[in-house]
């Protein structure tokens, strides 16, 4: 098996951030957090994940700040995954990825899960780049700027 290259010093910042969350484990532990899933036996259960890949998981999203560990809610004496700061910002992502699946993986009509704003149950407006004037942008008028560029 060929080790991980780590992507942590990388000048691209889609690549430091693979690093953090790149895998589909750590992905789909985010998107369950952000459902509401907190305890390590919810997270096993809902995902059918093996107890030693999910603590890997756990241990290294804590470790990059994405999660953290907090009393347990009910005054047990379990420790709770929450989301920091910086895993709750990774909400676009997910709405990103969850927005590209249902425009490219499924047929129409299939049933899936959607996104609905909580207030009203009307669904999700589609994520949009958009440029400081308001005009959509997309991957054809915008242009990465490396470091070293003037």
């Amino acid at each position: 098996m060929v080790k991980r290259v780590s992507l942590y010093n990388a000048v691209c910042p889609v690549a430091r951030a693979l690093d953090v969350i790149g895998d589909w484990w750590s992905l789909l532990i985010i998107r369950d957090a952000f459902n509401g899933t907190r305890r390590f036996t919810e997270f096993q259960t809902g995902l059918g994940i093996a107890k030693g890949m999910l603590a890997t998981r756990l241990r290294v999203l804590t470790e990059r700040g994405i999660l953290e560990t907090a009393p347990a809610s009910d005054g047990s004496a379990y420790r709770e995954y929450v989301l920091t700061e910086k895993g709750s910002n990774l909400f676009l992502v997910i709405v990103a990825l969850r927005q590209w699946g249902e425009d490219y993986l499924y047929r129409k009509g299939e049933a899936r899960s959607s996104l609905v704003e909580t207030e009203t149950g009307s669904p999700v407006p589609r994520l949009e780049l958009r440029a400081k004037n308001g005009r959509s942008l997309d991957w054809n008028n915008t242009r990465v700027k490396e470091a070293n560029d003037n």
